[in-house]
Order: structure tokens, then C-alpha cells, then sequence
């Protein structure tokens, strides 16, 4: 029996091949590789692509969410709510500012983070929100802008997994006051190593992350501020774009495989994460819950099917983060989302009868 990967990179990144190979000896011939042309064009298109006014190319996901918040000066003393269910790396950026995660609890249908639930956490420090859109579904962000524009807060989207997602018809990008993203080579725009971006509709802000991003310094020499080393790679922006032109069809592939599994699974043991009618989801993971989720994964396994769980620990109980003091129980719904939620194979080279293979194993299992 053949084996299915949970994401085959390389069948992925074989069908770029020629257009991969194009974009590396163009930049291997340009001479430039640090903060040239290939950047600026990737930024110009990914901002296009995002409708947003700006784009400001970074070294990988931390870094865009990082330099987000220190360009909006957040800081030590202020708190930023965060989802409860997130990969670290959410809370990770708002502690490297020096400020304090807050987490919520997520709406259990969609483990995305439950607008209803915020206004509770607040307090006179808190300064933003970063809402996740988890799983390639963005966050239900109306009720949170108004929330954030209500008490004055700033909006960080964390879109690190929802590259070419839409909410209320928009494509995600820029309905905060700023959008942070990773493109990881896993992610559905992956370059070949790390990479990431910030888009933003505000150019005053963007300017502020591009000096930042580059030591401070906005000409050679000429230090402003403490800035950082965080820039898109030349060769990285060049894959990027190789690769942006055909996002919208590998979306398309992902949502065919994930609408297969939606209707052989409707009546099945196990619940797929919803998906909220004005969410265009681009389902960078398919997940599901199940109680016995571990027998589930390794009878899987035994069929030679590979999963994932994302994730098997939540952030309030990371040893990173003990010092908060969040014991078991806190958080009980990203607690429950942690044990029982496993992510299924998905992606763009993925054939209908994988999906059914995945499928039918799973009904064996019941």
C-alpha cells in the first residue's frame, strides 16, 4: 500500500520547478541579493494580492507579528489579547515586545477566537487584540474591529496560516491595522526556507516596519532606531512570486478536497471545524475532533495515512510560559480543542480517491 503524506512538499514544489529554477537565475544574475528589486516586486504584488495599500517584506512569521506590535508601539506595561488556541508563536511575538499575552477562550464550532468573550479581559492596559485566522479560516473580525475601535485598540491579524482567505467578501490583508504573515514551505504561499511580510493599509506604519526591519536604518549608516536584522530574503521574494501567480488555483484544489471530506463526513464519527458563512476559508489544515483522537491518528497510521495534530499543547500550558500561572483547567475549550482535534492530509496535489482513502479509513475506525 502506498503511503499519503500529510503534505506532499515536494510533488508541490516539483510542479513550480521551472518557474522555481527562472526566479533563481534571475536573482543569481542580478548581483543584488539583500533588499532589491525581487523584494520590492513581491511586495508590490502580495500587497496587490491582499488589497492592501502596503507590503513590507520580513525575515519569517515571528518577526512580521514582532515587528507589528513594536511598530505600533506596544511595549512593556501593555497587554494584548490573544487566542487561548494558537500556536505559541501568537504569544511569543507579544512577549518579545515586552508586553503580556492575554488569552481568550475560541468559539468551539470554529476553535477561532470568540469575539463575544474579550470585552471580560479587558483592562486600562490592555492596547490590542490578535485575533488568528487558525487553520486558513479568518477570525470573525467585524464584531473585533468594533470592539478595538470602541475602546481604542489596535487590531494585529495573525495570518499566518490564511493566505488568500477573505472575510465579508475581502481578502484578508488588511482589515486590521495591520496583518502579519509566514511563509513558512509548508503554508499555501511557502518559499523555500523562512519568510514573511506585514500588510497594512496605513503607509506611515509600513514605513515604521521597513526601518525596523533593516537596523533601525532607512539609509546606509544612519541608524534611527534599534531596529533588527529581519529582511526577505532576495531569493526567497523571487520564489514567492514564482509561486503567487498560481495560489488561487491551489486554494481552489484545497477547497475541492476539503468539500469531499465535508460531504463523505457529514454523517461520520468524527466533527470537521466549521466554517463561518462569511469566512472564505483556504484551508491550509482540514481538522477534526474526536474523543479517542491518539487511536484515531495511529489507526490511521497502521493504513498509511500520516496526520498531524495541531496543536497537542496549548500555549497557557507551555513550559515557555509557566510563569503566568495557568494551570489545567483555565482555558477548558482550548483544552479540549488540544486533546481531541487532528488534522488530516491536505493539499493542493491531493486526488479525490486520497481523499476518499482518508475517508473510508475512518469509518473503519468507527
Amino acid at each position: 500500500m502506498t503511503n499519503l503524506p500529510f503534505l506532499d512538499l515536494g510533488a508541490i514544489q516539483q510542479s513550480y520547478a521551472p518557474a522555481l529554477r527562472e526566479a533563481f537565475e534571475r536573482v543569481l544574475q542580478s548581483g543584488w541579493y539583500v533588499l532589491g528589486r525581487e523584494v520590492e516586486q513581491f511586495e508590490r504584488e502580495y500587497a496587490a494580492f491582499c488589497t492592501a495599500r502596503e507590503c513590507v517584506g520580513v525575515a519569517n512569521g515571528l518577526d512580521a507579528l514582532s515587528l507589528a506590535l513594536r511598530a505600533l508601539d506596544i511595549g512593556p506595561g501593555d497587554e494584548v489579547i490573544v487566542p487561548s488556541n494558537t500556536y505559541i508563536a501568537t504569544w511569543l511575538a507579544v512577549s518579545q515586545v515586552g508586553a503580556t499575552p492575554v488569552p481568550v477562550e475560541p468559539r468551539e464550532a470554529t476553535a477561532n477566537l470568540d469575539p463575544a468573550r474579550i470585552a471580560a479581559s479587558l483592562t486600562s492596559r490592555t492596547r490590542a487584540v490578535m485575533p488568528v485566522h487558525l487553520y486558513g479560516q479568518p477570525a470573525d473580525l467585524t464584531p473585533i474591529l468594533a470592539l478595538a475601535r470602541e475602546h481604542g485598540l489596535k487590531v494585529v491579524e495573525d495570518a499566518a496560516q490564511a493566505h488568500g482567505a477573505s472575510y465579508g467578501g475581502r481578502r484578508v490583508g488588511a482589515h486590521g491595522d495591520a496583518v502579519a504573515w509566514s511563509f513558512y514551505p509548508g503554508k499555501n504561499l511557502g518559499a523555500l526556507g523562512d519568510a514573511g511580510a506585514v500588510t497594512t493599509d496605513d503607509p506611515a506604519l509600513a514605513d515604521r516596519i521597513r526601518v525596523l526591519r533593516n537596523y533601525g536604518s532607512r539609509r546606509k549608516y544612519h541608524n534611527e532606531v534599534l531596529g533588527v536584522n529581519s529582511r526577505l530574503d532576495e531569493l526567497q521574494a523571487a520564489l514567492l512570486r514564482a509561486k503567487l501567480s498560481r495560489l488561487d488555483e491551489d486554494n481552489a484544489r484545497r477547497a475541492a478536497i476539503a468539500a469531499r471530506y465535508l460531504d463523505r463526513l457529514a454523517h461520520g464519527p468524527v466533527r470537521p471545524i466549521q466554517v463561518e458563512p462569511q469566512c472564505g476559508s483556504v484551508w491550509h489544515l482540514f481538522v477534526v475532533r474526536h474523543p479517542q483522537r491518539d487511536a484515531l491518528a495511529e489507526a490511521l497510521a497502521q493504513r498509511g495515512i500520516a496526520t498531524m495534530i495541531h496543536y497537542p499543547v496549548p500555549p497557557h500550558l507551555q513550559p515557555a510560559y509557566a510563569a503566568l500561572g495557568f494551570a489545567p483547567g483555565s482555558f477548558p475549550i482550548a483544552e479540549a480543542l488540544h486533546r481531541e482535534v487532528l488534522s488530516l492530509p491536505m493539499g493542493p496535489t491531493m486526488r479525490p480517491e486520497d481523499a476518499d482513502r482518508v475517508v473510508d479509513a475512518i469509518h473503519a475506525f468507527a
